[in-house]
């Protein structure tokens, strides 16, 4: 069992109220959904409010996160500072090594950038996609968001649990319940692992039998890199402690993630590495591949990928795939190259969600492959900002509504929201305006998050459009987890069927709280983060 997860009621306690401390466990009926909707529409003719409503919103899950991209750049300045580190304004980068007593021209000191704010903001500017402006290095939003890894990542190597806490620490404060962070620990030694060791076509089975003796090794050092980070984590909130921050109960599991810009002998070794850590480890859930879609070593091996992809889904069906496809758009590649992806990522290599998938109405038979991403239940991990910041695709041009529309499961995702400037907030509030969705739609945006994530155990819904509960708990009002009968059975069979139990006890409460402040003409009560 992860140590992220202190909400102890979820395995030891389920007659305990598992909704945020401080938030009165009613056992009233829901609120009328009219007037749900009818509070929502009063509060969304005023920005301010709606923002405020929507931060105060439960959201279940963010299932598309990379923890790389989730620091804001000003974290990651104060960690170099603290680390005795260099940076260069002019290239815009955190430099490798200590500074020094005499740092050289061009260097300065991160620890006096304080007393710089000229040169601090160009620095938050270069790491960030704050203030974007083309020039003649990043002439696009897409260069510059992604040369900004390699300009802050010297910092980033000895932070991770200090980057967890961050991205916990946001995540309570959107009051989100769950997240699937990307992370690849152990990627150079595992990526090594090909160097020697050229793959002949479709040979996976001889490559996976090479390596397999070198894997077990490389599984626990992942896992102790995994051990150290998270407990750093608790110290930096405090976990486990009167003082505990909130970021501590937001529940944390891991997909592996593969870097697909490296030749194929070091991209399969990843993959069948990603594998092992999965059945190895539970708190790594699935396994990605990422880096950008348009490299042309990634375009050339994209279908190699799928297959290497599919081998493995045969070998071991039970780990699951979330796969980045089609975060491509007209102009950046080929028109060919904008066909087959999304349904190479469905078909072949099997993916149970698709990252991005911005592309799809330019897929062969689109409305064929939604169709069946509706009925297979393949759900899309929605990125409005980064796609608008990366490729430039916003609004009508955007296949959210595409996807809606064909029944396809959606749900917001942050991608890289310390790159990217925003949060989850933002991601729903961006949803709210840009596509006039009601209380309802978003209501199911935060259900599908937890529905769809990789998190085990049965669902608590037994359908999804619309959302009806199991039957064993439909009757049950929402609050505390019951101490005993059919639904208790039900939770305490299911991990995945106890955060939605808490979510819809949120909900409630926060539904119960925008009528009643709709009336007085205030936003909901800002809750402490999860609590």
């Amino acid at each position: 069992m992860v140590r992220l997860v202190p909400v102890c009621a979820l395995a030891a306690g389920l007659a305990v109220s598992l909704i945020t401390p401080g938030v009165a466990a009613s056992r009233a009926a829901p609120a009328p959904p009219d007037a749900v909707s009818a509070a929502f529409d009063r509060i969304r003719t005023d920005p301010a409010r709606l923002d405020d409503v929507l931060r105060a919103m439960p959201k279940g899950a963010d299932l598309h996160n990379h923890l790389a991209g989730a620091v804001y750049a000003e974290s990651m300045l104060d960690w170099a500072a603290q680390d005795g580190l260099c940076v260069s304004p002019a290239l815009g980068r955190i430099l490798p090594g200590n500074c020094g007593p005499a740092p050289v021209s061009g260097r300065v000191r991160a620890a006096d950038l304080a007393a710089r704010p000229d040169d601090r903001a160009d620095m938050i500017d270069a790491l960030s996609m704050r203030d974007f402006v083309p020039t003649a290095t990043d002439r696009s939003g897409h260069d510059h968001f992604f040369a900004t890894f390699d300009r802050f990542m010297p910092v980033q190597m000895t932070h991770g649990g200090d980057m967890l806490a961050e991205a916990v620490t946001h995540a309570a404060g959107d009051h989100v319940l769950y997240l699937e962070l990307m992370v690849s620990p152990q990627l150079g030694p595992v990526a090594g692992l090909g160097t020697h060791l050229p793959l002949q076509g479709d040979g996976f089975a001889d490559v996976d039998r090479a390596i397999a003796p070198a894997l077990p090794a490389l599984v626990v050092a992942a896992r102790q890199e995994v051990d150290a980070m998270e407990a750093r984590m608790h110290a930096v909130l405090q976990c486990g402690t009167d003082q505990a921050r909130p970021g501590c109960s937001v529940v944390v599991r891991y997909l592996y993630q593969t870097i697909r810009t490296m030749p194929p002998a070091m991209v399969f070794p990843q993959l069948d590495f990603g594998y092992a850590l999965v059945k190895a480890d539970p708190r790594f859930v699935g396994v990605n591949i990422v880096a950008p879609e348009d490299n042309a070593i990634a375009m050339r091996d994209y279908g190699l990928h799928m297959r290497m992809f599919g081998w493995l889904a045969r070998r071991d069906p039970q780990v699951k795939l979330s796969l980045h496809a089609g975060e491509l758009a007209p102009g950046l590649v080929p028109p060919e190259g904008l066909r087959t992806h999304i349904r190479q990522a469905v078909e072949i290599a099997g993916a149970r969600r698709i990252g991005h998938g911005v592309d799809i109405l330019h897929e062969d038979d689109s409305d064929g492959l939604m169709a069946e991403m509706a009925r297979r239940r393949v759900m899309v991990e929605i990125n409005l900002t980064s796609n608008d910041v990366i490729l430039g695709v916003a609004g009508a041009a955007h296949p959210f509504r595409a996807y809606r529309a064909a029944g396809v499961p959606v749900a917001l995702s942050t991608d890289d929201e310390g790159v990217s400037r925003i949060d989850l907030t933002r991601e729903y509030d961006r949803a709210a305006t840009t596509y006039a969705l009601d209380y309802a739609a978003l209501r199911d945006l935060s259900r599908s998050g937890l529905e769809y994530a990789f998190v085990p155990g049965d669902s608590l819904w037994r359908q999804t459009a619309p959302y009806r509960m199991v039957a064993a708990c439909a009757a049950v009002p929402p609050g505390p987890a019951p101490a005993a009968g059919a639904c208790h059975d039900v939770l305490a069979g299911s991990e995945k069927a106890r955060l939605q139990w808490t979510l819809e006890a949120r909900l409630h409460d926060f539904e119960a709280g925008m009528i009643r402040d709709a009336g007085a003409g205030a936003a909901p009560r800002r809750q402490k983060g999860n609590g």
